[in-house]
C-alpha cells in the first residue's frame, strides 16, 4: 500500500506541466494586478498546474507558457458609455504591470486588451520579451508615449496599441517617432487607432517599410499629412486600410498612392472630408481597386460626382458587398448613375440631399436584391415607401428614418421576412398601421415613432416572438391595448409608447406580461384610476416612466420592495396616495413624484444612495427636513425639489454636507426661522429657491461663497435689513435676483450694478429708500451688449428638461413664467420708498419687456428717450409725483401693451400711437393730461381770421397805428431836420458827408 501511494504521487507530480519559475512568475505578475471579481482565482498554490490556470496556454511538450489570456469583456471593449459602467468596470484587471514576465522566456502572445490600467506607461520592459509574435493592449487605458523599446520585437505579426472598437474608449497614448516600427518587418497586423500621431511627421515613410503588412488601422490617430501627391505605396499586400476620421491638413485631394493598393479588400476613409479625385487621372480612381468589398467613404464630398459613382459602378460595383457613401451631399441625380451594385449586401446612404421622390437607382429595387442593410436616414427624401419593397427579401436592417416619407405602409413589408431591425421614425406616415407587420417573426428593434398614424396598435404585434425592442411614442395612436398585443412578446426588453392617446387595459385582472422589461415608458397613457398590479411582476426594470397616466389610487406597498435594480422612476402628475419608502430602491438615481397626493414624512435616503436628482414637488408632505438633510449618508444629489408641500420648521444648519448640490427648491413651504448659515457651504449650487416662506432676518453673509449662482429667489418672506452690497460683488453671474415682498430697507446698492448679467431683477414691495442708481446701464444683458444661451433656468435632467418656474408681475398680473422664463428682461422696483428722478440711464437697457417703478416718491419729468426701449410690453410708473408732459418718443414703444401713469402730475396731451390710443382711460387718470383715450379734450389755440379783419378796419379807426406815424414824424422832424434848418455848420458836415459817402460807394 506505501508503494502504490508512492507511485501515485510520484505520477501527480509528473502531470504537472507547468514550470516552477514561470509559475512563480506569473503569481507575481498577479500580485501587482487588482481582480475586482476572481477572473484570476485559479492562479493559486504553489504546487498547481498553471498550465491549467485560466488564460493560460503552455506547450504541451516543454510545458513552456506559450500565451497569456487576460482579455476583458470578452473582447467587446465599450463603443459608448453604458449605464451598467460601475458592473464593468469590476470585471477589468487594474494595477500595474510586473516586469516578472521576463521570466517566460518562451512567450509568443500577450493579450491584456479590454483592461483599464489608470493611463500608466506601456511599460519598456515589454520590449524584451523577444519572442513575442501577438501583442495586444488595445483599449485598456494606457497613457504617455508608447516606449520604443517596442521596435526590439522583431518577431511580431500582431501588435494591438490602439482601439478600433470604439470611439468612446479609447487611449491616451502617443508617438513621437515611428522609426522603431520599422524594425517590425514581419508585421502584418497593425492598430493605432486613438493613438496620437500628431507628432509622428515620418508615419507615412515608416509604413512603407513595413512589406508584410495586411491591415493597418489609423482611426482617429490625429494624423495631419496625408501625402496626397505622392503616387504609389510599395506594400503589396495590405488587404485593409482604415484612415478614418483624421483631419488632414490638406484634404482637397485624395491621396494617390491609396489607388495603388490593389490588393485592397477593405478601404475606410469615413470622415477625412477628401473634396476631389485627380482629373482626368484613369491611374488613380476605383478602377484600379479591383478586389475591394468593403468601402466606407461618408462625409467625402468626392463622391458626390456623377462620374465618380458611374465608374465606381461600371468598375468595381459588382464586387462590392458593402457600400457607405452618407453624409457625401450626394444628390439623387448623381445617385442615379450608381448601378451593377448586384453583389452589395449593406448600402448607406443616409444624411445626403437626395430629392423629393425615391431615387431611380432605389426605385428598381430588384438591382438591390442581395441587400441585408439599407440605410436611407436624414436624406430628405419623400412620398410614399414603395410596394416593390417586399423584393428585398433578405433584408436584415431597414432604416428610413427621419425624412419625409408619407401615406400608409404597403403591406408588402411583411414579407421582409428575414428583417431584425427596422426603423421608420420622425417621418409623416398616417393611416392605420398595417397588420403584416406581424409577419416580421425575426424582428429585434422596430421603431416607429414621431408619426401621424391613426387607430390603434395592431394585434399582430403580438406575435413577434423575438421582438427586444418597441418604440412607438408620439405617433398620434389611439384605442385600448390589451394583453393581446403583447402575447409572444417573451424577449421584449425596451417598451417605449409615450405620447400617445392610449388605454391600457388587460382583460385579465391578474395579467402577468410574458416579458421582463429593462425600460418602459408609458408617459400619457391610462393606466388608472387604480394602479396596474401586473408593474410589480417586472422586476428587472431600470427604467420606469409613467407619468401623466391617471393614476389616483393609493401605491401597494409590495411595490416598494419590487425592483432592485431600479434607476429612473418618474410617475409625476397623477393623484397617487400614500407614503414612502424608498428602502427597496437601492440603484436609484433620479426620482420625480411631482404633482401627486403623496403625504407624511419625507423619505429617509439609505446608506450608500446614489440618488443625484429628486423632485418631491407639489405633494402634500409635511414635518421637518431635519432627518433627511442631517443624514451623514446624502451626499450625491445635484438636484432636490421639495416646493409646494406643507413642510415646516426651521430649515436646519446640515448643508455642509450637500457639497455636490446644484439645485435646491423649497418655495411654497411653511419653513420659519432665518436662513442658515451654512447654505454658504454649497460652492457648486445654481439655482436657490426658497420664495414663499416665513423666513426672518438678515441674508447670512456666508450667502456670497455662492459664487456661481444664476438665480436667487427669496420673494415672499419676511426677510429684513439692507440689501448687502456683497450680493453684486461677489454673487456677479446672477441672472435673476427677486426680493419682492419682503421687509428689506436702505438704499438699492451702487454694488447691484456689478450684475452684468441679470435678466430680471425684483425688489418691489419692500422698504426701499433713496435714488434709484444711475448705474443700472451696466447690465449687459439688459442694455443688448450681452447676449444669453438658452440654458438658463432649466437643468436636462436623465430623461427630460426641468424648467424652474417664477411668478412675475407683468401688465399688472402676477404670471408664472417656466420654459419661457429664459425670454423675460424685466426691471421692477414698485412699491418702495425711491425717490428723485428717473436717471435717464435707464434708457440704455433697450431689451427690457417689463419697466415697473410705481407707487414710489419719484418726482421729475420722465426721460424723453424712453422711446429708445423698443421691446417694452409692460410700462408702469403710477402714483409717483413726476411732472411735465409725456414724451413724444413713447409713440414709437411698438410692442407695449400695458402702460401706466395714473396719479402724478402730468400735464399735457398724450402722444399719439395705436397703443397708447388703444388702452383704458385709467391708465392715465389723477393727472392733468388730455387727448384721446381721455374723454378730456386738448383746448384748441384760436388762430388770426383774415376776412374778419378786413371788415374790421372798413368800419374804424385803427388809433394805436395813427398814434405811432404822427409821434415818429414830431421825433424825425425836431431831431434830423430843424437841425439842419437852423443850423449851417451841421448844413455843411451833413453835406460833405453825402459827398464822401458817393466816393465809397
Amino acid at each position: 500500500m506505501a508503494l502504490v501511494g508512492v507511485c501515485l504521487s510520484d505520477q501527480n507530480l509528473d502531470d504537472v506541466l507547468c514550470i516552477e519559475q514561470e509559475r512563480n512568475a506569473l503569481l507575481e505578475f498577479k500580485n501587482r494586478l487588482i481582480d475586482e471579481t476572481d477572473r484570476l482565482a485559479s492562479w493559486i498554490g504553489e504546487k498547481s498546474d498553471c498550465c491549467k490556470w485560466r488564460g493560460i496556454v503552455c506547450d504541451n511538450m516543454t510545458g513552456h507558457v506559450h500565451q497569456i489570456h487576460l482579455r476583458a469583456l470578452d473582447g467587446h471593449c465599450l463603443s459608448e458609455p453604458f449605464t451598467e459602467f460601475e458592473e464593468v468596470s469590476k470585471q477589468q484587471l487594474k494595477g500595474d504591470l510586473s516586469s516578472s514576465l521576463l521570466g517566460l522566456k518562451q512567450l509568443k502572445h500577450l493579450d491584456l486588451s479590454c483592461n483599464d490600467f489608470g493611463w500608466i506607461q506601456v511599460p519598456e520592459f515589454i520590449g524584451s520579451l523577444g519572442n513575442l509574435r501577438y501583442l495586444n493592449l488595445s483599449s485598456s487605458n494606457f497613457g504617455g508615449i508608447i516606449p520604443p523599446q517596442l521596435g526590439n520585437l522583431s518577431q511580431l505579426h500582431t501588435l494591438c496599441l490602439g482601439s478600433f472598437q470604439g470611439d468612446w474608449w479609447h487611449e491616451s497614448t502617443s508617438i513621437v517617432n515611428m522609426q522603431w516600427l520599422s524594425n517590425l518587418r514581419l508585421l502584418r497586423h497593425l492598430d493605432m487607432s486613438w493613438v496620437d500621431l500628431s507628432k509622428a511627421m515620418d508615419w507615412f515613410q515608416v509604413i512603407n517599410t513595413l512589406p508584410s503588412l495586411a491591415e493597418l488601422h489609423f482611426h482617429n490617430s490625429y494624423l495631419l499629412d496625408a501625402h496626397p501627391h505622392v503616387p504609389t505605396l510599395n506594400i503589396t499586400s495590405l488587404l485593409l486600410l482604415d484612415l478614418s476620421e483624421n483631419e488632414f491638413i490638406d484634404h482637397s485631394l485624395v491621396p494617390q498612392w491609396i489607388f495603388s493598393i490593389t490588393s485592397l479588400v477593405s478601404l475606410d476613409l469615413s470622415k477625412c472630408e477628401f473634396n476631389g479625385l485627380i482629373p482626368g487621372s484613369s491611374a488613380h480612381s476605383f478602377r484600379n481597386l479591383t478586389s475591394l468589398k468593403w468601402l466606407h467613404v461618408s462625409r467625402n464630398t468626392f463622391m458626390n460626382s456623377s462620374l465618380v459613382l458611374k465608374e465606381l459602378s461600371s468598375s468595381i460595383g459588382n464586387n462590392l458587398i458593402s457600400l457607405d457613401i452618407s453624409e457625401c451631399d450626394i444628390s439623387s441625380t448623381a445617385l442615379d448613375s450608381l448601378h451593377n451594385l448586384t453583389s452589395l449586401l449593406s448600402l448607406d446612404l443616409s444624411s445626403n440631399q437626395l430629392t423629393n421622390i425615391i431615387p431611380k437607382s432605389l426605385d428598381s429595387i430588384g438591382r438591390l436584391s442581395f441587400l441585408r442593410t439599407l440605410v436611407l436616414s436624414v436624406t430628405r427624401i419623400s412620398g410614399p415607401v414603395p410596394f416593390s419593397i417586399g423584393l428585398l427579401s433578405l433584408l436584415e436592417v431597414l432604416d428610413l428614418s427621419s425624412n419625409q416619407l408619407n401615406g400608409s405602409l404597403p403591406g408588402s413589408i411583411g414579407r421582409l421576412s428575414l428583417l431584425k431591425r427596422l426603423d421608420l421614425s420622425s417621418n409623416q406616415f398616417n393611416g392605420s398601421l398595417t397588420d403584416s407587420i406581424g409577419r416580421l417573426s425575426l424582428l429585434k428593434k422596430l421603431d416607429l415613432s414621431f408619426n401621424q398614424f391613426n387607430g390603434s396598435l395592431p394585434n399582430s404585434l403580438g406575435q413577434l416572438s423575438k421582438l427586444e425592442e418597441l418604440v412607438f411614442s408620439s405617433s398620434f395612436l389611439t384605442g385600448v391595448v390589451t394583453e393581446t398585443h403583447f402575447v409572444k412578446l417573451v424577449h421584449l426588453k425596451y417598451l417605449d409608447g409615450r405620447g400617445n392617446n392610449l388605454i391600457l387595459r388587460p382583460r385579465l385582472a391578474n395579467w402577468i406580461p410574458p416579458f421582463q422589461l429593462v425600460s418602459l415608458y408609458l408617459n400619457s397613457w391610462s393606466l388608472g384610476p387604480q394602479f396596474p398590479s401586473w408593474l410589480i411582476s417586472q422586476r428587472e426594470l431600470i427604467d420606469l416612466y409613467i407619468s401623466n397616466t391617471e393614476i389616483s389610487s393609493p401605491i401597494p406597498k409590495s411595490f416598494w420592495k419590487s425592483f432592485p435594480n431600479l434607476e429612473f422612476l418618474d410617475m409625476s402628475k397623477n393623484q397617487m396616495q400614500g407614503t414612502l419608502n424608498l428602502s427597496g430602491f437601492p440603484a436609484l438615481r433620479f426620482l420625480d413624484l411631482s404633482s401627486n397626493r403623496f403625504g407624511g414624512k419625507l423619505p429617509d435616503i439609505l446608506n450608500g444612495s446614489r440618488i443625484s436628482e429628486m423632485d418631491l414637488s407639489d405633494n402634500l408632505f409635511v414635518g421637518s427636513l431635519h432627518h433627511l438633510i442631517c443624514s451623514d449618508d446624502v451626499k450625491t444629489i445635484d438636484m432636490l425639489h421639495l416646493g409646494n408641500n406643507s413642510l415646516s420648521g426651521v430649515i436646519p444648519e446640515c448643508w455642509e454636507k450637500w457639497q455636490g448640490l446644484k439645485y435646491l427648491i423649497l418655495e411654497n413651504n411653511n419653513f420659519s426661522g432665518g436662513i442658515p448659515r451654512t447654505l454658504g457651504r454649497m460652492h457648486n449650487v445654481f439655482i436657490l429657491n426658497i420664495r414663499g416662506n416665513k423666513l426672518e432676518g438678515k441674508l447670512p453673509a456666508s450667502l456670497m461663497n455662492l459664487t456661481h449662482l444664476e438665480m436667487l429667489e427669496l420673494s415672499g418672506n419676511e426677510l429684513a435689513g439692507s440689501i448687502p452690497s456683497w450680493i453684486g460683488t461677489e454673487l456677479s453671474l446672477l441672472r435673476l435676483l427677486d426680493l419682492r415682498s419682503n421687509k428689506f430697507v436702505g438704499k438699492i446698492p451702487y454694488e447691484v450694478c456689478y450684475l452684468t448679467h441679470i435678466q430680471i431683477l425684483d425688489l418691489s414691495n419692500n422698504k426701499l429708500m433713496g435714488d434709484i442708481p444711475k448705474c443700472f446701464n451696466n447690465f449687459s444683458v439688459l442694455s443688448g451688449k450681452d447676449t444669453i444661451s438658452g440654458a438658463q433656468f432649466s437643468i436636462l435632467t436623465f430623461s427630460k428638461a426641468v424648467f424652474f418656474s417664477v411668478p412675475l408681475v407683468m401688465k399688472g398680473h402676477e404670471y408664472m413664467y417656466s420654459s419661457i422664463l429664459r425670454l423675460m428682461r424685466l426691471l421692477d422696483l414698485s412699491n418702495n420708498k425711491l425717490v428723485g428722478h428717473i436717471p435717464s440711464e435707464l434708457t440704455s437697457l433697450i431689451k427690457l419687456k417689463s419697466l415697473n417703478l410705481s407707487r414710489n416718491h419719484l418726482t421729475g419729468r420722465i426721460p424723453e428717450k424712453i422711446g429708445d426701449l423698443k421691446e417694452l410690453e409692460s410700462f408702469d410708473l403710477s402714483l409717483n409725483k413726476l411732472s411735465g408732459e409725456l414724451p413724444m418718443s413713447l409713440s414709437s414703444l411698438n410692442s407695449l401693451s400695458s402702460f401706466n401713469v395714473s396719479y402724478n402730475n402730468l400735464t399735457g396731451k398724450i402722444p399719439s400711437s395705436t397703443q397708447l390710443q388703444s388702452l383704458n382711460e385709467s391708465c392715465f387718470v389723477g393727472n392733468k393730461l388730455c387727448g384721446h383715450p381721455l374723454s378730456e379734450p386738448c383746448s384748441r389755440v384760436k388762430t388770426p381770421d383774415t376776412d374778419h379783419e378786413e371788415d374790421d378796419g372798413s368800419h374804424g379807426v385803427d388809433w394805436g397805428l395813427i398814434i405811432s406815424v404822427v409821434s415818429g414824424f414830431i421825433v424825425g422832424f425836431w431831431v434830423i431836420v430843424a437841425p439842419l434848418i437852423m443850423s449851417r455848420s451841421w448844413r455843411i458836415a451833413y453835406f460833405r458827408f453825402l459827398n464822401d459817402l458817393r466816393y465809397m460807394v
